[in-house]
């Protein structure tokens, strides 16, 4: 009987395959060839799945995507207000080596999109989707008197969401200088700023 293959496997198989090869050798050496050797494929057997690079590019976006949502659900659980925007936003952070190659795969889909409005489009769905998760968490947060400054809801979600992708690119380009507690100091210097009496009891 002729062999059955799991095509959505196959596609995570050559996206973790790209997510290597991007880590060792960078965008631009992540050539087909090169990602269907690490994947343990013939050249050829990318074709039917990802006819070009760029389509590769889009679908690991996609995938770097919804694998940060799922993390982000697990630890959420259960949380709310300030604890869960903190969850949130430690998600998306690079805080480990599979964040950053995750931002590595990102990188490169927002310098396609900048030429591309199919990239683009998809890029602000996704970012609409996460802006929309955060004001939640946001309007939670000063239910529950955790967040009191007077500053707009939608600047802070504006400054977060700044500081999380820029943290992205910081990480991928000098993941030797940035490490993960000094990125957790950050993001938690921040959220203390909410809070202004929270920060005075602290002091």
């Amino acid at each position: 009987m002729p062999k059955i293959v799991n095509h959505d496997q196959r596609r995570l198989e050559l996206v973790d395959a790209t997510w290597r090869i991007i880590a060792r050798h960078g965008i631009e050496g992540a050539t087909m060839r090169e990602i269907a050797t690490e994947a343990g494929f013939a050249n050829g057997a990318l074709k039917p799945y990802f006819p070009t690079k760029d389509h590769l590019i889009t679908f690991a976006f996609g995938h770097v995507f919804n694998r940060t949502n799922q993390r982000i659900a697990d630890t959420s659980a259960g949380k709310v207000g300030m604890e869960a925007l903190r969850a949130f936003c430690q998600e998306v952070l690079p805080l480990d080596e599979d964040r950053i190659n995750e931002a590595r795969i990102v990188i490169p889909f927002w310098q396609k999109a900048l030429t591309d409005p199919v990239k683009a489009e998809l890029h602000e769905t996704s970012m609409k989707q996460w802006r929309s998760a955060l004001e939640g968490h946001l309007r939670r947060a000063r239910d529950r008197g955790e967040v009191t400054v007077p500053t707009q809801d939608d600047d802070i979600v504006n400054q977060l969401m700044s500081m999380l992708l820029g943290a992205q690119i910081v990480a991928a380009m000098s993941p030797g200088e940035h490490l993960p507690a000094q990125l957790s100091d950050q993001l938690d210097a921040y959220l203390l700023l909410l809070n202004p009496a929270a920060q005075g009891a602290r002091s």
